[in-house]
């Protein structure tokens, strides 16, 4: 944990998240400025500041955020509609918390952006 994340007083706690799934690997709660009607963020509970920070070892938790995402995705009633699962990595592709995170997009129509 890293005291000055926000994300990580979220996983603590510390702050309130509305937190709408947790386990021993990752959490899960909404986007403070969703992009649609459904966005929730899902984190892994260790702090790791980014996708290039990930190792070897993370693989596993990798694979349980998408899962976990799409857990939600079902969840929220979104899964036969669709959704968007989107990991911006470093400032230039608009990471702006630096703890690893995948946004889970849907409820909307969401356009298809190839730039």
């Amino acid at each position: 944990m890293q005291p000055d994340c926000i994300f990580c007083k979220i996983i603590s706690g510390e702050l309130d998240g509305r937190v709408i799934y947790q386990d021993k690997l990752v959490t899960a709660f909404p986007d403070i400025h969703p992009a649609a009607p459904v966005h929730f963020l899902v984190v892994p509970n260790e702090h790791i500041s980014s996708l290039n920070d990930m190792e070897e070892q993370h693989e596993k938790l990798l694979g349980h955020l998408l899962f976990v995402a799409k857990t939600i995705a079902k969840q929220e009633g979104v899964d036969e509609d669709g959704y968007r699962l989107i990991i911006n990595t470093g400032p230039n592709a608009g990471q702006s918390v630096f703890h690893v995170h995948v946004h889970l997009i849907a409820g909307k129509l969401l356009p298809i952006q190839t730039r």
